[in-house]
């Protein structure tokens, strides 16, 4: 078990009064050894806490005056100080046997953490459920939590994660829907395997057993060149149309049945299947954004100005990666410093490198973003606009969206492109400035400028309004 780490103290605030600095290793506050970021936020959270912190060699005992419920003002390393619990399926679908040898360690750590689950919006399987979880979660209210379900039949979801406790472990759901906790589900369907007559028996089984979930998920399963499994291939376009069909059908029967539609199609489905997405109003409040359901349509709203605030951050698939900070999976993609922008040498006026003012400017985005964002790109009739869609030949198949988008491709997207025009970037594929093959802006043949991945904050950059907000 590791100790958690101060990274940053808030200026004025309880921790800093009390000397807590950045590098303090804490041993315990309150008297307790925390073992994840839940824990310390709930201490931090009393009056008058207490820290023993290792300094320098040193032992101190910092002893933080402040109210119950006022910030403590220090930001710990990570979310989990003990180990997090791995995950010990061998699903043929999961895409973290799919990377390629050589990326960063963190890239390959499979989680099957119901913490990281109520910080992150991660899914876990429930087979290394407790009933010592349960307990914590029912008494600290850890909600909403994400379930993998992928069937309800037990001999296919034992299957599909290759663990006999898969055809088991959904009690914990039962049990977790029986005391109260939000849970939201995701279904990966695999052809030939939890699709057809199995889907169906899965969402007649969520009306019938789990009719207390917020939602479920539906999302195809990600390939890539570099997956081994000969039973795992892409959808065809008639298996993507009937996905659709099925999931509309049954959302009709789910709102006779309990008022609301339950179970949504990625909007990945969609576009594999060449049909026009959902009206915004059936995605009944966008709640599943994360998850890949309804962005092209909020996305639409925001570019559109139809909405005043982007509705979510798409984080991707660094949710489930790179250290999951402690201030949750929300947290900015992109240290300051990454949007391509830099301040002159007065410090007063931001100007921007490697690209002309009024230059002509091109969108980077995925072939699925691409598909996306250029009807709407359409709508605004300039011509100094274009879309550059970055074909992943990193990790090849099936993948085409945004968030999957390395700096090789965009490098390679961007070395046939002309000097001198603005070039945006989207955030999500970025964590801590860095792409998944590890490469930095900094690394690509030209300039760019990285936009938040929402709508608004396009419609802001193309307009030229879009400046970083650590120049001022």
């Amino acid at each position: 078990m590791s100790s958690p780490v101060v990274v940053a103290v808030a200026p004025g605030s309880a921790a800093e009064r009390a000397g807590v600095a950045v590098g303090d290793v804490v041993a315990t506050i309150n008297g307790k050894v925390p073992r994840d970021v839940i824990e310390w936020r709930f201490a931090a959270d009393d009056a008058d806490v207490s820290l023993e912190v290792l300094r320098g060699g040193l032992e101190l005992t910092l002893e933080v005056a402040k109210r119950a419920g006022e910030p403590l003002g220090a930001e710990v390393s990570s979310a989990v100080f003990d180990r997090v619990r791995t995950c010990d399926n061998h699903c043929e679908f999961c895409f973290i046997y799919q990377l390629p040898k050589g990326l960063r360690k963190s890239l390959y750590l499979k989680d099957d953490d119901y913490r990281l689950s109520f910080l992150y919006g991660n899914f876990t399987t429930l087979t290394r459920f407790t009933e010592a979880d349960l307990e914590r979660v029912i008494t600290e209210r850890l909600s909403p939590l994400h379930v993998s379900i992928h069937a309800t039949d037990p001999d296919v979801r034992s299957r599909m994660l290759k663990n006999p406790r898969g055809a088991m472990s959904l009690r914990w759901l039962r049990a977790l829907l029986d005391h109260g906790i939000t849970v939201r589900g995701q279904v990966v369907l695999c052809p030939g395997i939890n699709d057809g007559l199995v889907f169906a028996r899965t969402l007649a089984g969520v009306l019938d057993e789990y009719p207390e979930l917020e939602s479920v998920a539906v999302v195809p399963l990600g390939l890539s060149r570099f997956n081994a499994e000969a039973s795992m291939r892409q959808h065809t376009l008639a298996e993507a149309q009937a996905i659709v069909a099925t999931i509309e059908a049954w959302q009709q029967v789910f709102l006779r049945a309990l008022g609301r539609r339950m179970v949504f199609a990625a909007d990945e489905y969609y576009l594999m299947a060449g049909l026009p997405f959902p009206e915004a109003d059936t995605y009944e409040g966008f709640t599943m954004h994360e998850d890949g359901i309804g962005m092209a349509r909020t996305f639409e709203l925001e570019f559109n100005g139809t909405v005043a605030s982007p509705t979510g951050v798409q984080s991707g698939f660094f949710a489930a990666v790179d250290g999951a900070p402690a201030s949750g999976y929300r947290a900015p993609r992109n240290p300051a410093g990454d949007t391509g922008l830099r301040a002159d040498t007065a410090g007063s006026t931001p100007v921007r490198l490697g690209a002309r003012p009024h230059a002509p400017i091109a969108i980077l985005t995925g072939e699925f973003g691409a598909r996306i964002i250029e009807p709407l790109v359409r709508t605004l009739d300039r011509d100094d606009v274009r879309v550059l869609p970055v074909h992943n030949e990193f990790f090849g198949g099936n993948t085409a969206v945004t968030g999957l988008m390395v700096g090789a491709d965009v490098a390679r997207t961007l070395a046939a492109q002309p000097a001198g025009h603005r070039y945006l970037l989207p955030d999500v594929c970025l964590s801590e400035g860095r792409f998944l093959d590890g490469t930095t802006v900094e690394d690509l043949p030209h300039v760019v400028e990285v936009v938040p991945t929402d709508g608004i904050s396009l419609r802001l950059a193309l307009n030229g309004k879009a400046l970083s907000s650590s120049l001022s």
